[in-house]
């Protein structure tokens, strides 16, 4: 931070012994050091808020790209699953109603036609017979 030297040094603490005297040297220099630990614990809880504001504005620009990104997918994925089954494919959140009373309608699942391998009875077993 400050680039004093040796000689520099050697040169403030002749002035201070001449100006402030041998007697009341270690009190002046208690209080500079209290000063000086102020000062470094100011700075530093300065430091650590302006960290926290940086690391927030770092995570809201993350998830704002995360959140683009997993909306390419779903579209993505419902575009081809759209193609598949060749029905619109719900992506979002269910729909809610304005109403009070009115409940989330849950979504209906998809209807297999008789004879698409569902049994219709169970096959008979050998021990009957």
């Amino acid at each position: 931070m400050f680039d004093i030297g040796f000689q520099e040094l050697l040169v403030i603490v002749i002035v201070a012994v001449l100006v402030i005297g041998p007697k009341e040297l270690p009190l002046a220099l208690r209080t500079a050091g209290r000063w000086i630990g102020k000062v470094r614990k100011v700075s530093a809880h300065f430091r650590t808020g302006l960290d926290a504001m940086v690391r927030e504005a770092e995570l809201e620009d993350m998830e704002k790209k995360w959140k683009a990104q997993n909306e390419a997918i779903m579209k993505r994925s419902a575009a081809s699953s759209e193609a598949e089954a060749g029905e619109p494919v719900m992506t979002g959140p269910p729909p809610v109603s304005t109403e009070p009373n009115a409940k989330a309608v849950p979504p209906k699942p998809p209807e297999t036609p008789p004879g698409d391998g569902a049994p219709s009875k169970p096959a008979p077993s050998k021990d009957a017979e």
